[in-house]
């Protein structure tokens, strides 16, 4: 947790020096297309403060109200963040829009562009740096507060393109404009990022590990693990939680269960990613045996007639395969 607040600090310390930089860059061009970029690094230091302190709280132990710990408030960071942005946006393509019909003269656009092209750089190259960092620690906070810099070297990239035309040509109106595509850019990207974390606070599945834990768990399952059903998986911060029945021959002891259930844990911590698992363990029934592989079971009142894939489908329905 220490590698993700010095990650977020540094993010915070850098976007307090580009946004001074940008407003400068406003104040020398009196450009709407620069004061899109000025006023999204507001949002930029105002997420990365909110950050700090949800990866601070999200470090906290369990506690009596919080169980499952305080890894949420990860999601709540990227929702502040997410509105800011589209704030952010909204407020930006109002005022170009204004300025379209009414624009003001600007100056010294070579100076802005070098400016915001100087941030842009610098924002692009941390992004890319915490995305990388927040998919490994893993950090919801710190991999979307990465993408965030990364529309914001897009939208410096822009700026310099739009900056250098409406040098060239002479069109005021262009400086507006162009402002309004860029806030629409943003207003897209702030929606992003809260459909993200409402997702999440919603305790959608996320579908790309879920799915590759149920093909390690087909791939590697043992003969003794006859089925696995009423599968889930919950996300709280950077800690996934997952519950399961599993079908085990109704003769083994207490010991060989543990054993057995021990061993789901260990594969899908080692082969997938690190996982809290809860799985509650059923007897096998006659039914089963027509698709149980167990060899010389004493109890078997039928002889094995079917392969059974295991499926997200089947794994998530709260009963066993012959059902």
């Amino acid at each position: 947790m220490k590698e993700q607040k010095r990650i977020i600090l540094i993010a915070l310390i850098t976007g307090i020096v580009l946004m001074l930089a940008k407003f400068g860059a406003y104040f020398i061009t009196a450009s709407n297309f620069v004061l899109t970029d000025a006023a999204e690094s507001i949002v930029n230091v105002l997420a990365s403060s909110f950050a700090f302190f949800s990866i601070y709280l999200a470090a906290q132990p369990r506690d009596e109200n919080h169980p499952y710990g305080h890894g949420k408030v990860e999601y709540f960071s990227v929702f502040i963040e997410g509105s800011l942005i589209a704030i952010a946006a909204i407020i930006i393509i109002v005022k170009s829009v204004y300025g379209i019909f009414y624009p003001n003269v600007i100056h010294d656009l070579l100076t802005g562009a070098a400016i915001i092209g100087v941030t842009g750089i610098i924002n692009g190259g941390l992004g890319f740096y915490m995305i990388k960092k927040g998919k490994s620690l893993p950090s919801i906070t710190i991999e979307a507060d990465g993408r965030h810099l990364l529309t914001d070297m897009v939208t410096s990239i822009g700026l310099v393109v739009g900056l250098l035309l409406i040098d060239f040509t002479k069109i005021l109106w262009l400086d507006s404009a162009l402002s309004v595509l860029v806030g629409l850019y943003i207003l897209f990207t702030g929606y992003k990022l809260v459909r993200r974390s409402v997702s999440s606070l919603m305790d959608e599945a996320d579908f790309g590990v879920v799915t590759e834990i149920v093909e390690v768990l087909n791939e590697k399952r043992k003969v003794e693990w006859i089925d696995i059903h009423n599968f889930r998986a919950q996300k709280y911060g950077n800690e996934l939680h997952i519950d399961c029945h599993m079908t085990l021959p109704n003769y083994f002891d207490l010991n060989r269960v543990h054993e057995e259930v021990k061993l789901v844990d260990m594969l899908i911590n080692r082969e997938v990613t690190r996982t809290e698992l809860f799985i509650h363990t059923d007897p096998c029934l006659p039914e089963c045996c027509h698709y149980c592989s167990m060899p010389n079971c004493p109890i078997r009142s039928e002889a094995k007639t079917e392969d059974i894939t295991w499926t997200l489908d089947k794994l998530i329905r709260n009963k066993k395969h012959f059902e």
